[in-house]
């Protein structure tokens, strides 16, 4: 139903530079979490993530409803050319981050209360206000940041579209990022691997066993619903009426 893509740095290789480790962890219409891919590329690429969307499909996987990754352009690049249709989410919190840091240190604290607000509106409208009430204070003077918010603002919002109930999970990649945190403190005690395919290996194993504790979605009987192509409109489900009306179930 919803699949999250993002990708692990590690110290691999002769070269002094790390290896990206291109993960993918996907929920299926019972609420699991499971691990998906794990393949290596090219500092998250578009031709690496193609290698992995690929291989997926060739193995017959059917593609999610909505993707959720960072602000990396490899992989939606990549999802344009291979799966068009499927809605795309940026994460919240890689974008907060992009933001912040195009403001002075002085000016941080504020705007981090300001941006934390955004994503947590319980409409779209109301969080389209909040960020041009954060657009009107700084666009005069730190503009650079205006503009990073703004940046791919549709797939800012596009969460609206989907359960409320899910909210949780679609707003950010911390499906991915909080097993990865566990893994880091192996990848960080082994300095450097002698082999990419080592590092993978060793990740593959710990993420498995870490899959094993992953909990579910909340409200995972909505998920066949979204499978099935349900509508959505600021997390309520949209009741098809007569003559091409439609109402909003409380």
């Amino acid at each position: 139903v919803y699949w999250w893509a993002d990708g692990l740095y590690v110290k691999a290789g002769i070269e002094d530079r790390k290896a990206a480790l291109l993960t993918i962890v996907a929920a299926q219409k019972n609420g699991d979490k499971i691990l998906l891919g794990m393949e290596s590329g090219e500092r998250e690429s578009k031709e690496s993530w193609l290698k992995v969307l690929r291989d997926l499909k060739a193995r017959g996987l059917k593609f999610p409803k909505a993707t959720v990754a960072d602000g990396a352009l490899g992989i939606w690049a990549a999802l344009g050319e291979i799966h068009p249709k499927g809605d795309e989410q940026r994460c919240w919190n890689h974008k907060i981050v992009n933001v912040l840091d195009d403001l002075p240190k002085k000016e941080q604290a504020k705007a981090a209360e300001l941006l934390s607000a955004i994503p947590y509106c319980d409409t779209k409208k109301k969080c389209e206000k909040k960020r041009d009430e954060f657009v009107l204070r700084y666009r005069k003077t730190d503009n650079k940041a205006v503009q990073t918010l703004l940046r791919d603002w549709d797939r800012m919002v596009t969460f609206y579209s989907y359960p409320k109930e899910h909210w949780i999970h679609l707003r950010t990649t911390n499906i991915v990022e909080s097993p990865f945190s566990l893994v880091r403190l192996r990848t960080d005690a082994s300095r450097r691997y002698k082999k990419v395919e080592g590092a993978r290996a060793m990740i593959w194993k710990l993420m498995g066993v870490a899959e094993k504790n992953w909990r579910k979605l909340n409200a995972p009987e909505l998920l066949a619903d979204v499978h099935a192509g349900k509508k959505f409109e600021d997390g309520l489900a949209v009741i098809e009426l007569e003559l091409g009306e439609k109402a909003i179930a409380a």
